[in-house]
Formats: structure tokens, sequence, C-alpha cells
């Protein structure tokens, strides 16, 4: 993306879910735009992940000293995954995400 870019994330759908949108790569940090309607797979990233709703609901199922969690997120809302934690975000019809994450995790 070039500099001064405005990225409108109600507009952006992708071919496939989990499809996304390169926004930025900020020194091995990605800031990447998904668009889904299918939930992802069980996966502990290589790092932290920040993983914001833009448009959409989507619930979050992550484990918590082995016993599975789930909430529900909405726009706006932010759920943080520490090193080691893992999780699988299941969608509520179409939604898009903000995911910053360390470069090429899963």
């Amino acid at each position: 993306m070039s500099a001064g870019q405005v990225v409108r994330g109600r507009d952006f759908t992708a071919q496939r879910a989990w499809g996304a949108l390169d926004i930025a790569n900020l020194d091995g940090t990605t800031v990447r735009l998904h668009w889904t309607d299918q939930p992802y797979i069980w996966h502990v990233n290589d790092g932290q992940e920040v993983f914001v709703v833009l448009d959409g609901e989507v619930e979050m199922r992550y484990r918590d000293a082995g016993e599975e969690c789930r909430v529900r997120l909405g726009v706006g809302d932010i759920f943080y995954a520490g090193i080691g934690c893992e999780h699988v975000a299941h969608p509520k019809g179409a939604a898009r995400i903000l995911v910053i994450e360390k470069e090429g995790s899963v």
C-alpha cells in the first residue's frame, strides 16, 4: 500500500474465506484485513496476535488451562492471543477482521 492510503474495511471482500489485504509490515509485524464467512482452524501463533472485529460478529474460542472458553466479539471488540494461546475464530455470517501478528504466523 502507498503512504496516506485509506482502507474502507466494510467494502473489502476476498475471493475465499480468510482472504486478506496486506495493509502494513511494521518491522516483521503484519497488519492485515481479513474477510471471512467460515471458521478458521485451531492454532497457536508464533508470537502475539491482536484480533479486531471491524464488521460482523465472531465467536472466539480459546483454551485456558486446558478448558475451552468462548466469547462473542462484535464491532470494535479486540481479542488478544498471547504467546502459546490456542484459539479459533468462528464468524457468525460474514465478518471483517483486522489481524496484527508476527509475519508468517499461522
